[in-house]
């Protein structure tokens, strides 16, 4: 037989091994019961880490008493009166924002496939221990001092979490509340988080805890504990480039101010006192167009702005 000829029937022979060698090897393959394997930790670089530009200044401000500047402004004492109070801040890592597709029914009784946006995150308090440097995480606590000034002791207690997330689009002036959907909670889970819904960690190598919603994430965290959660947001305009989500409850730092024409005896506070808490926010950028919305085109930080910023915003 001519080389060439050998050759061609070696190939032939080679390919057809590969060919139903791999059909056998995927059958016995599907025929096993699926392994219940751990949840693999995000590779380093997934998780972006909040900066919290915690100040120690946070834990008091000055401000005149307005119930008492009002009925008598000679008061000299009611005036630059200086409130401390304890401040605590909670770490928070966030994936970028992802979207996935959903049957959502109708009350026609059809179902319409929708993009549901989320956001998976960690919120972790994190022990003094665990800190290097001055501590950026916990609680903050004014101490007295016998010569009248005050210092700060950083402390390990619970916080306790309630989250409040809302997305918004500073082009067309629109906010979306975050909303817990159970029909798209399933297809997250199974995308962020591999386990099987009744696996149980006996061995105790699994260091997460299962996605949960916000109803689900209030409550008090332990220090050294953390909890990951998911917010979620539908019928968003299609049109939407710019994309900014705002997390309050990660910290108690708040600001207020008093409109003393305002006040009246007997009036509740909040009738003439404003109060901004300090708030985080997220900036994405999603530069396509509003006919084919693709995951693809999420990307975090849009042009001439960072990936997030605090400001004081009013609670919402």
């Amino acid at each position: 037989m001519h080389r060439l000829s050998i050759r061609f029937v070696a190939f032939g022979l080679l390919a057809a091994f590969f060919l139903f060698g791999a059909v056998g090897i995927s059958s016995a393959a599907a025929a096993e019961p699926a392994k219940k394997e751990p949840f693999r930790m995000p590779a380093s670089g997934v998780m972006s880490e909040v900066k919290p530009q915690r100040q120690v200044d946070e834990t008091f401000s000055r401000h005149d008493l307005t119930e008492l500047e009002v009925v008598d402004p000679d008061l000299d004492w009611a005036k630059g009166v200086v409130f401390r109070h304890d401040i605590w801040t909670l770490r928070f890592d966030y994936k970028p924002l992802r979207m996935i597709w959903i049957d959502v029914p109708q009350k026609s009784g059809k179902a319409q496939r929708k993009p549901i946006y989320y956001l998976v995150y960690r919120v972790t308090n994190v022990p003094i221990a665990d800190q290097a440097d001055q501590s950026k995480y916990g609680w903050m606590h004014p101490v007295a001092q016998k010569d009248g000034s005050y210092q700060v002791a950083f402390q390990d207690r619970p916080i306790r979490f309630i989250p409040e997330l809302v997305l918004e689009s500073p082009e067309f002036k629109k906010a979306y509340p975050d909303r817990v959907i159970p029909l798209a909670m399933g297809p997250i889970r199974e995308r962020e988080d591999r386990r099987l819904p009744n696996w149980v960690d006996s061995k105790k190598t699994v260091p997460r805890c299962p996605l949960r919603n916000s109803v689900e994430m209030t409550g008090d965290i332990k220090p050294g504990e953390s909890v990951w959660g998911v917010a979620m947001w539908e019928d968003l305009d299609p049109r939407i480039d710019k994309i900014d989500i705002y997390v309050q409850g990660l910290t108690n730092a708040y600001r207020w101010k008093d409109d003393p024409a305002k006040f009246k005896p007997g009036q509740k506070r909040d009738e003439y006192r404003e109060k901004f808490l300090k708030t985080l926010r997220l900036h994405f950028w999603q530069p396509g167009d509003q006919y084919e919305q693709d995951e693809t085109e999420l990307r975090m930080g849009y042009p001439g702005s960072p990936d997030h910023d605090w400001l004081y915003l009013p609670q919402f």
